[in-house]
């Protein structure tokens, strides 16, 4: 019986670079033809090729079909199941991801002292681009972060003219916030969604973070806030003194950023960040389809062959 197309092979999946960034979905129906997923609602059907896709957020009213989730497996597509408006991630499912060279690297880094701050201080000084942070300690980090937060918030309420009394929001509440805090939290999810799905894409680990610790998703929140003073911050003031009155601060945020995401190379940057806060080497290629086997003596050998007893 043909179910569809075949299972794509690796090396004809597009680049995370190529893909849309994210396709938000709730109160629809999800199911697959041949290589599409297809989305359907009050308004009708519509097919979307689902290997053009980084991630896919599902919101709330949204059922899928267990052969739609087997096409997004098979092209790498990442899913995240949110709450309303795109707020609050509820879970994941595994994005395409066979190599665990960069795994390995960030497990590395991450379970030294030294190598961890050393991490920890490249991500404050990529966003410090005139300071010198190298000799500072974890507590003269935050604080020095903390601080740039608080005027960033302040100089954008003033641009935008929208009053600020503070980062204040409810997860269980969306709708108590303030515009500009509904809009923030929108923003955020959006990019945390958009990092996440590199992150899995690349084979690291989403839950070992250099900053933030103890937390499932912990690596995504260390890199997302490398791009908030610059994309979501800035947004989210925007939308608040332009959609102020509007009662979908959320869906107004998510096209808005959506649109931010494909019109700017933050993809790309990502991706080199990441390489660069976890000292991949210019000329290393990442396989995302490479398996070895590892031995006691620090080397790797292929898989796939009997190896018989040295002697």
């Amino acid at each position: 019986m043909n179910y569809g197309a075949k299972k794509t092979d690796l090396k004809e999946l597009p680049k995370i670079g190529d893909r849309v960034t994210f396709i938000y979905v709730e109160h629809a129906k999800i199911n697959r033809i041949d290589s599409s997923i297809t989305v359907s609602d009050y308004r009708g059907v519509i097919r979307i090729p689902v290997a053009i896709i980084g991630v896919l957020l599902l919101g709330p009213g949204t059922d899928i079909s267990h052969r739609a989730v087997e096409l997004i497996g098979d092209t790498g597509t990442s899913m995240v199941w949110v709450g309303e408006r795109g707020i609050r991630q509820y879970a994941h499912g595994r994005a395409l991801a066979h190599s665990t060279k960069l795994l390995e690297k960030q497990a590395k880094l991450v379970t030294n002292t030294r190598s961890r701050l050393q991490v920890s201080r490249k991500m404050y000084q990529m966003r410090f681009a005139n300071e010198d942070v190298s000799h500072l300690t974890m507590q003269q980090l935050r604080g020095r972060e903390g601080a740039r937060v608080r005027k960033v918030y302040r100089e954008n309420a003033k641009k935008y003219g929208v009053e600020w009394s503070g980062r204040e929001y409810d997860v269980d509440d969306y709708q108590d916030g303030t515009p500009v805090n509904q809009a923030l939290s929108a923003a955020n999810v959006s990019l945390y969604g958009l990092v996440y799905s590199i992150i899995v894409a690349l084979g690291i680990s989403p839950g070992l973070g250099f900053v933030h610790t103890g937390h499932d998703l912990s690596f995504v929140y260390d890199i997302a806030d490398l791009y908030k003073a610059d994309i979501s911050i800035p947004l989210a003031f925007k939308i608040a003194s332009d959609h102020g009155k509007d009662d979908d601060i959320g869906s107004i945020t998510r096209r808005e950023i959506r649109d931010i995401f494909a019109s700017t190379n933050i993809m790309e940057k990502i991706v080199k960040d990441l390489q660069e806060l976890l000292e991949v080497e210019e000329q290393e290629k990442i396989e995302i389809d490479s398996i070895s086997l590892w031995d006691d003596k620090d080397i790797l050998v292929k898989h796939g062959v009997s190896y018989k007893e040295d002697i």
